[in-house]
Order: C-alpha cells, then structure tokens, then sequence
C-alpha cells in the first residue's frame, strides 16, 4: 500500500469513526458536560499533553541509537507520530493495534523496515510493560488502602500473580525476542500454517533482525531500557489527573490515592474485555466497580466516562489531523537519501549469527 493510499485509508477511517462519536454522544451533551467540568477541563485536556510528551520521550529514546545517524529522529516528528498512532488505536474496530502498523510505515523510509518494525514492536512491549508494573503497584495500594472482603482479597491475589507471570514473560521476550518463536507457534495452528510459513520463509531475515533490536535493548541499552520504562510508567501515574480532576469538577471529594486505584481498576477492566471498539461501555463499567470500592458513588462513573470520552474526542481530532505531516531527521533533512541508505541490504553474517544461537 503506497503512502498516500494508507494515510487517506486512515484518515477516513478516523474521521467515519469521529463522526460517530461525536453523534452516539451528542453535541448537546458534549457541550453540557464542558460547561459542567467548566475550569477543570483545561487540565484534563492539558494532562493528556503530558501523557503524549512522555510517551514520545520513551518512542524516541527506544528509537534512537547513537551509531546509527538517521535514528536521530526530531522530537517533534515523534511527538507527532504518538499522538497521531494513539488517535488510529482509538479508532481501531478489534484490539486498538491500527496505530502500529501507522508508525511502521511512518518510520521506513527513515529507517528501514527492520529498525521501524522492532522500535515500534520496543515501544508497543514498553507500553504494555508498564501497565503491568503499574497494576501491580495498584494491587499493593489497594490491599493497603481499601478494606477488603475475602473475594476481594483472593480476586487481588489472582490478579497478582497473574501481573508477575505477565512481567515474568515481558523479561524473557526482552531477552530472547518473540518473533521468531510467534510464528513457529503460528505455524502449528491449522488454516493458517500454509500462510504463517510461508511468511517467515520470506521474510526470516527481517523476523531474526527485529528479535536482535529487541534483545539488544535489553542486553546493551539497559539505561535507554530503564529511561523508557520510566517514561512510560510516569506517564501512567498522570493518567491518573485525569479522573481526580473530573471528579473535583463534578463535586465528587476524592484522593489522589483513590484516584489512582480508581484508574487501575477501570483500565484493568476495559483491558480484560479488549475487544470493544472505542472501550464502549466497558469504561463507565469499570469505572462504576471501581468508584464503588473506594467507597464513592458508582453512578458517577457514567459522568466521569463521558467526559473522559469527550477527551478522546478532542486528541483524536488533533491525531488526525496530524497524519499528513512527515517524519523528519534532525541531522540531514533530505528524506530521499535516508531511504536510499536504508534500503541497503542487512549484513547476512549477523542475522545467521543470530539464527544459530535462537534455533
């Protein structure tokens, strides 16, 4: 799919799906709930800039290598590609994976496929790390904070080590990479093991040299490792705001404690039902449990999930309207000569290296 055939695919797919949104929640109750947040929705707006500022601060630290000059990507390029990719996950029908794919073909002309593919998948595992770190911080507080029956404390085990098995395997995927290993499993599945084989033969060099990049980070950029881990943790802890300012704002008096436990537990709960388009529903359901084990009202969550709908709304529309930029290198800005150098073949030594040591 060439370029501008997959950034116009996008784009109408995110304005269709904006459209919608701003349809099923109404600009009559879009405008009444504003008015009701009032000041507040400055910083609940605004927290989600730093939330971006973050995440683009752990993209590019992962994506950035020292040795490799066209790595050096401008800040604001990969500002604009979190916030541009994070749009396209809103709008995704299954899973909110569109926002990869987005980035990878963003990044290869820059950077090649091999090194576009494995910083995206780095980020992609990086994220979804430090939500496990953060629900099992959650889980601490909880046990320490909220007054528990038995279910709850069992329920909270359960998901404890189930947090530390997920943690567990993030560590091992860090070390060994799991391309390689996914489509070997892929392989074995029925209806699909022609198509899963037939890939990896064709591209094995690309599948080994991604696994390298990701144990690479681990094994040898342990401080871009932790820089980014960081990054992305800090920026789970101001996801946060966002639900104590809300809740300020519609006269609910709640701690910034509560609030943490308040978002763990309703991101906990839309995560495990991922598959709703837009988290429609399954937020204000989490929300409402989760209001409700602090101790605060569960129909506040209905209000609190429209506004942070509202929210999303508004980054989507600066997501999109975002897509059409171009990604820049902050040490030479002609993109043609970037492309033409990344399109060089990968050193066929170092990847059957690698081969030899993972089969």
């Amino acid at each position: 799919m060439g370029t501008k055939l997959y950034k116009a695919v996008f784009l109408f797919i995110g304005i269709v799906t904006l459209s919608y949104m701003l349809y099923s929640t109404g600009l009559l109750v879009i405008w009444e709930n504003i008015q009701l947040t009032g000041f507040w929705f400055i910083p609940v707006i605004g927290s989600w800039l730093v939330i971006y500022l973050l995440n683009a601060c752990a993209f590019r630290a992962i994506i950035h290598e020292p040795a490799m000059p066209e790595s050096n990507i401008s800040f604001r390029s990969v500002l604009r590609l979190t916030i541009s990719g994070y749009a396209i996950n809103y709008i995704t029908p299954f899973v909110a994976l569109g926002g990869e794919p987005y980035r990878i073909l963003e990044l290869k002309p820059t950077l090649g496929i091999q090194k576009a593919t494995s910083s995206v998948l780095l980020y992609g595992l990086m994220h979804m790390f430090s939500h496990v770190i953060f629900w099992l911080a959650s889980i601490i507080l909880i046990v320490a904070v909220v007054p528990l029956n038995n279910m709850m404390l069992v329920g909270c085990g359960l998901l404890l080590v189930t947090g530390l098995v997920l943690g567990y395997w993030f560590i091992n995927v860090y070390k060994k990479g799991f391309t390689v290993s996914t489509f070997r499993l892929l392989e074995k599945i029925p209806f699909i093991r022609k198509k899963a084989n037939a890939f990896a033969q064709k591209n094995a060099d690309t599948l080994f040299e991604v696994d390298e990049q990701i144990r690479i980070l681990y094994a040898e950029r342990r401080n871009v490792f932790y820089a980014s881990l960081f990054y992305e943790f800090a920026a789970r802890l101001i996801s946060c705001a966002e639900i104590y300012f809300t809740a300020h704002a519609i006269g609910m008096e709640m701690t910034l404690s509560q609030s943490l436990i308040v978002s763990s537990g309703s991101s906990l709960f839309a995560n495990l039902i991922f598959f709703f388009p837009m988290q429609l529903g399954t937020r204000e359901g989490g929300l409402a449990l989760a209001l409700s084990s602090v101790g605060l009202l569960a129909s506040k969550g209905i209000l609190i999930g429209i506004v942070m709908r509202i929210r999303e709304i508004v980054w989507i529309a600066i997501g999109l309207a975002l897509i059409n930029r171009k990604v820049k290198n902050r040490n030479s800005n002609d993109d043609k000569d970037n492309e033409e150098k990344n399109m060089e073949p990968v050193p066929v030594g170092s990847v059957n290296t690698f081969r030899q040591q993972n089969l």
